[in-house]
């Protein structure tokens, strides 16, 4: 029993340990990937996204909102109700940026570089 409980003590430690290294990932990544940087294309502006969203609660809250958006458009597609042209950046923005501003820590992608980061960038990041 005394084993399971220092095993338990030992996760516990490794999983702080690779919460810090995730943290200091990021510090890096925000250091080298310039916000004030302007992107001529998705390809140069992803590897920027990317490291604006290296938690994993924030990509399941991109993914939850994006699916979301997805859902409200062909609900509208499929009724003509305005309500979800509505509902569709109210879920999409609202998923998203608790994740930034709650988990990540940053600010949104949108902020800068909307046409990447709506258009593409959260649909990338989906399928890779």
């Amino acid at each position: 029993m005394i084993c399971f409980k220092r095993l338990k003590i030992a996760f516990d430690q490794l999983g702080k340990v690779v919460e810090r290294l995730n943290q200091l990932n990021c510090i890096v990544n925000n250091i080298r990937l310039k916000e004030e940087e302007d992107y001529h294309s998705i390809i140069d502006f992803y590897p920027f996204y990317k490291s604006q969203h290296q938690g994993l609660v924030t990509r399941v809250l991109h993914f939850i909102g994006t699916g979301l958006v997805l859902l409200f458009l062909l609900l509208f597609a499929l009724t003509l109700e305005l309500k979800y042209l509505g509902f569709a950046p109210l879920a999409g923005y609202g998923f998203a940026w608790v994740g930034h501003f709650f988990f990540e820590k940053n600010k949104p992608a949108t902020f800068r570089y909307p046409a990447y980061s709506l258009g593409l960038a959260d649909f990338l990041q989906h399928v890779l």
